[in-house]
């Protein structure tokens, strides 16, 4: 793997020119290649990618894609309803689970954003356009990684709104992340070769 001139973009050893973050790991490559800033408006991937996000809080989202699959099977692939019924018994068992980050707190936070999500879609109609509503007016383009923001206003007060409603482990970092790989922004680096792609399923979807 080699880097290019570009701030941020490498070359693998495949000849494609990537966001530096991915590195060479097959499985980061490949969440690069086809998930992230791809436009999601499925309620129920945007629910596991809020709570997802919450685990990554504090490690590497390499830590928790590695473990994107047990995390579905000990949450019951995040149906919403079937995690919002789940009991302390339950969550103590998942506490001793070493297969998910075992984090007392983010385990019951995944239980209460499922109930504030049901809640929500029953207000809203849509956990998907409830969160869409919250994309950037106007997209911007990164070419240096130095360049890309850490939070912005809207996922601030994307943040903001959610606490309202009693979401927990949605603070501004953790909602620009989720912003990010749920496509409201296209943030990979303009040399990327995934950014024309992103940028053309964005003008399909939103």
């Amino acid at each position: 793997m080699t880097k290019s001139s570009d701030k941020g973009i490498i070359t693998g050893a495949d000849g494609i020119r990537r966001c530096w973050w991915c590195g060479d790991d097959p499985l980061y490559v490949q969440y690069h290649d086809q998930e992230w800033g791809m436009p999601v408006r499925d309620d129920h991937r945007i629910y596991e990618k809020i709570c997802l996000e919450g685990f990554q809080a504090g490690l590497s989202w390499i830590t928790i894609l590695r473990r994107r699959d047990q995390f579905r099977r000990s949450f019951a692939q995040f149906d919403m309803e079937k995690v919002a019924r789940f009991t302390d018994k339950k969550v103590d068992s998942l506490v001793q689970n070493p297969a998910i980050i075992r984090h007392r707190g983010k385990i019951e936070s995944t239980i209460n954003n499922a109930r504030q999500a049901i809640a929500l879609i029953e207000s809203e109609g849509s956990l998907s356009d409830f969160v869409w509503a919250f994309q950037p007016r106007r997209a911007t383009v990164y070419r240096d990684r130095n360049k890309i923001p850490a939070s912005t206003d809207e996922s601030t007060a994307l943040s903001k709104e959610l606490k309202r409603r009693g979401w927990s482990f949605v603070g501004p970092t953790t909602c620009y992340a989720m912003m990010q790989s749920l496509g409201l922004v296209n943030d990979h680096l303009r040399s990327c070769h995934c950014w024309e792609k992103a940028e053309e399923a964005r003008k399909m979807f939103c």
